[in-house]
């Protein structure tokens, strides 16, 4: 099992807005800018293989775009190049962090020092959702897809384990960057359940503050 020990101080970012990668999930990417191209090449080179997911976060007076505190660190587990010279690669979550400090240097992309302690939960086991009532959350579920004019295999997901279902949904679903930001600092996959269910429900009933699920 790996240790948050075993894990870099450093790691290159990739801040994304949108995008979200939770622990032991896993998220596609499709790379073109040459920065990423190479910071992808740098990570292989490397023994963790590590790309550290973050959102973008505007600051008032700071030039050019921040970073939110937390992120998730991915492992690349999947490589493939195009003809044109493009990468598909995906992302195996493996911890998240909380950054410390940008680091200067000479690579194209960011890299930032990071902290990992406080997640040591992201390093073990799949979590379960003890207080998961799940038929009512896949029928709050279906109505939101109906809504949207989505379609899912529901028989998949009756069927999924808590945290894969949970997890993925939180990373799919079109939620506002914030939002995503909220499903990815909760600190238990509870309490990101709990989140995820207050967002369906807001969307339901159209974004009223009133008629939020208390």
């Amino acid at each position: 099992m790996i240790k948050h020990t075993d894990l870099p101080d450093t790691i290159p970012i990739f801040p994304l807005g949108g995008a979200l990668l939770l622990p032991r999930a896993r998220l596609p990417l499709h790379i073109f800018e040459p920065r990423y191209l190479q910071m992808i090449e740098d990570a292989l080179k490397t023994s963790t293989r590590l790309i550290g997911m973050v959102q973008p976060n505007v600051v008032p007076g700071r030039e050019g775009p921040g970073l939110h505190t937390i992120g998730c660190a991915g492992r690349i587990t999947q490589f493939s190049e195009t003809e044109d010279g493009r990468y598909m690669v995906t992302l195996a979550g493996i911890s998240r962090y909380r950054v410390v400090k940008e680091v200067e240097g000479f690579t194209p992309y960011r890299r930032c020092e990071v902290s990992w302690e406080g997640f040591d939960l992201d390093l073990q086991s799949e979590e379960t959702d003890a207080g998961f009532k799940r038929k009512t959350f896949l029928d709050a579920l279906g109505r939101y897809f109906d809504e949207r004019g989505l379609s899912a295999d529901w028989e998949t997901l009756k069927d999924a384990d808590d945290e894969l279902l949970i997890n993925s949904l939180s990373m799919m679903l079109d939620f506002e960057p914030e939002d995503k930001q909220a499903l990815l600092e909760a600190p238990s996959l509870s309490t990101r359940r709990e989140t995820l269910v207050t967002l369906i429900e807001y969307a339901l009933r159209g974004g009223g503050d009133s008629e939020l699920m208390q």
